[in-house]
Protein backbone atom coordinates (compact mmCIF):
# COMPACT_ATOMS: atom_id res chain seq x y z
CA UNK A 1 0.00 0.00 0.00
CA UNK A 2 1.21 3.40 -1.06
CA UNK A 3 0.77 6.66 0.93
CA UNK A 4 1.36 10.12 0.69
CA UNK A 5 1.79 12.49 3.37
CA UNK A 6 1.88 15.99 3.44
CA UNK A 7 3.56 18.90 6.35
CA UNK A 8 4.98 22.32 6.01
CA UNK A 9 1.72 23.84 5.37
CA UNK A 10 0.57 26.45 8.04
CA UNK A 11 -0.61 30.36 8.44
CA UNK A 12 2.23 33.17 6.88
CA UNK A 13 2.38 36.93 6.37
CA UNK A 14 2.01 38.04 2.20
CA UNK A 15 5.79 38.21 1.22
CA UNK A 16 6.66 35.36 4.13
CA UNK A 17 7.44 31.76 2.78
CA UNK A 18 6.97 28.47 3.30
CA UNK A 19 8.54 24.59 2.48
CA UNK A 20 5.96 21.65 1.82
CA UNK A 21 7.23 18.26 1.90
CA UNK A 22 5.63 15.04 0.52
CA UNK A 23 6.98 11.68 1.83
CA UNK A 24 5.92 8.64 0.05
CA UNK A 25 6.01 5.05 1.80
CA UNK A 26 5.17 1.65 1.11
CA UNK A 27 6.03 -0.47 -2.21
CA UNK A 28 7.83 2.63 -4.07
CA UNK A 29 9.21 2.09 -7.50
CA UNK A 30 9.09 3.22 -10.83
CA UNK A 31 8.16 6.46 -10.18
CA UNK A 32 7.11 8.52 -13.24
CA UNK A 33 6.37 12.13 -11.88
CA UNK A 34 5.55 13.71 -8.44
CA UNK A 35 3.29 17.30 -8.62
CA UNK A 36 2.04 19.62 -6.37
CA UNK A 37 -1.51 20.59 -6.95
CA UNK A 38 -3.83 23.47 -5.03
CA UNK A 39 -7.57 24.09 -4.41
CA UNK A 40 -8.46 27.27 -3.07
CA UNK A 41 -12.19 27.39 -1.66
CA UNK A 42 -14.81 27.43 -4.37
CA UNK A 43 -12.46 26.73 -6.90
CA UNK A 44 -11.54 23.42 -9.12
CA UNK A 45 -7.86 21.93 -7.91
CA UNK A 46 -5.24 22.81 -10.31
CA UNK A 47 -1.98 22.07 -10.90
CA UNK A 48 1.10 24.25 -9.41
CA UNK A 49 4.23 22.16 -10.11
CA UNK A 50 5.30 19.13 -11.40
CA UNK A 51 8.89 17.35 -11.46
CA UNK A 52 9.46 14.42 -13.64
CA UNK A 53 11.78 11.04 -12.93
CA UNK A 54 14.73 12.85 -14.94
CA UNK A 55 14.81 15.92 -12.89
CA UNK A 56 12.79 17.95 -15.21
CA UNK A 57 10.65 20.43 -14.09
CA UNK A 58 7.49 22.94 -15.07
CA UNK A 59 5.70 25.66 -13.22
CA UNK A 60 2.73 26.97 -13.64
CA UNK A 61 2.68 30.90 -14.84
CA UNK A 62 1.15 32.17 -11.38
CA UNK A 63 3.94 31.04 -9.35
CA UNK A 64 7.09 30.71 -11.83
CA UNK A 65 10.05 32.94 -10.29
CA UNK A 66 8.24 32.25 -6.55
CA UNK A 67 7.71 28.46 -6.38
CA UNK A 68 10.05 25.48 -6.82
CA UNK A 69 9.24 21.93 -6.87
CA UNK A 70 12.31 19.58 -5.92
CA UNK A 71 12.65 15.75 -4.79
CA UNK A 72 14.93 13.75 -2.84
CA UNK A 73 15.32 10.24 -4.62
CA UNK A 74 16.89 8.76 -2.26
CA UNK A 75 14.33 9.42 0.69
CA UNK A 76 11.19 9.64 -1.94
CA UNK A 77 10.19 12.92 -0.92
CA UNK A 78 9.37 15.80 -2.74
CA UNK A 79 9.27 19.65 -1.52
CA UNK A 80 7.50 22.93 -2.81
CA UNK A 81 9.56 25.61 -1.33
CA UNK A 82 7.17 28.61 -1.53
CA UNK A 83 8.77 32.25 -1.57
CA UNK A 84 6.81 35.33 -1.97
CA UNK A 85 3.27 34.39 -0.90
CA UNK A 86 0.50 36.41 -1.79
CA UNK A 87 -2.78 36.12 -0.11
CA UNK A 88 -4.13 34.63 -3.78
CA UNK A 89 -1.85 31.25 -2.85
CA UNK A 90 -3.87 30.31 0.40
CA UNK A 91 -5.44 26.64 -0.54
CA UNK A 92 -4.93 23.46 0.21
CA UNK A 93 -2.32 21.89 -1.25
CA UNK A 94 -1.74 18.50 -2.59
CA UNK A 95 1.10 16.26 -3.63
CA UNK A 96 0.86 13.40 -6.22
CA UNK A 97 2.62 10.75 -7.04
CA UNK A 98 2.69 8.80 -10.41
CA UNK A 99 3.98 5.35 -9.99
CA UNK A 100 4.05 3.17 -12.78
CA UNK A 101 1.01 4.72 -14.53
CA UNK A 102 -1.33 4.55 -11.30
CA UNK A 103 -1.80 7.91 -10.13
CA UNK A 104 -1.65 8.36 -5.69
CA UNK A 105 -2.57 11.70 -3.65
CA UNK A 106 -1.96 13.21 -0.41
CA UNK A 107 -4.34 14.05 1.93
CA UNK A 108 -3.74 17.88 1.86
CA UNK A 109 -2.03 20.63 4.13
CA UNK A 110 -3.81 24.17 4.22
CA UNK A 111 -1.83 27.54 2.94
CA UNK A 112 -3.18 30.51 4.29
CA UNK A 113 -1.63 33.44 3.75
CA UNK A 114 -2.53 36.75 5.52
CA UNK A 115 -2.79 40.36 3.58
Amino acid sequence: QVQLVESGGGLVQAGGSLRLSCAASGNIFSINAMAWYRQAPGKQRELVAVITSGGSTVHVDSVKGRFTISRDNAKNVHYLQMNSLKPEDTAVYYCKMIMNGRQYWGQGTQVTVSS
